[in-house]
């Protein structure tokens, strides 16, 4: 159990760090070419903006979830896991549809 929180804690806060480059150094070259390839120059520092936030959010509910699961040891750790991947993928979605077009292309 201390392995499976340890490792989301650090996985969190890996997905964290990148998101902050992501978003604060527009270093979408963090992600792979294909997500980025069809973002216009104009659009880059919005792009970089969202998928930030998306990463950051996956990150912390990560980060929350270990936590959680090294003070609680229950379930309500899973809850925190989901919510942070369910709104972080929505909003790496919703960034990757408006400025890419889609996810592979």
């Amino acid at each position: 159990m201390f392995k499976e929180a340890y490792s989301f804690i650090a996985v969190g806060a890996l997905l964290d760090v990148l998101g902050l480059l992501t978003w604060k150094k527009q270093k979408v070259s963090i992600l792979h070419s294909y997500h980025y390839k069809n973002v216009k120059e104009e659009d880059l520092p919005a792009y970089s903006r969202q998928m930030g936030i998306g990463q950051i959010v996956v990150g912390t509910g990560l980060c929350l979830a270990g936590i959680l699961r090294l003070l609680t040891k229950s379930f309500l750790s899973w809850s925190a896991l989901i919510a942070g991947l369910v709104l972080g993928f929505g909003i790496l979605h919703k960034a990757q549809m408006k400025y890419n077009g889609s996810w592979f292309s």
